[in-house]
């Protein structure tokens, strides 16, 4: 049995990290997933973009890491945002309400700054 192929790469730029993933998002990557994504927390990170052009597949584990990981952000005052999600992944996280790691809004409507 071949296990689903998970790429992680990370760069930062201040307290801004570009995350790029490439490859799948299920229960056996998910974990990789929000070990890195936490790490960003860890090491200061206010703001995680996290470009997903590269996911072949995301099934809802990966959906709870973003969501999870989304909140423990917030109450740091940190920022997760999702750019170029399949029109799959797309249709789940507007299904489940999630869309505002589409399109977060700041406290008082103002959006982060694009990288």
């Amino acid at each position: 049995m071949t296990l689903p192929r998970l790429n992680i790469y990370r760069h930062d730029r201040g307290a801004r990290a570009l995350v790029t993933l490439a490859g799948v998002i299920n229960p056996d990557t998910a974990p990789r997933v929000r070990a890195a994504l936490e790490r960003c927390l860890q090491d200061g990170i206010t703001l995680i973009d996290v470009d997903l052009t590269t996911v072949d597949r995301c099934d809802d584990s990966g959906l709870s890491v973003f969501l999870d990981v989304s909140e423990r952000a917030a109450e740091t005052h940190a920022f997760l945002v999702l750019h170029h999600p399949s029109p799959q992944t797309e249709r789940l996280l507007m299904d489940r309400g999630s869309d505002g790691l589409l399109y977060p809004m700041r406290p008082g409507g103002a959006r982060p700054q694009r990288a």
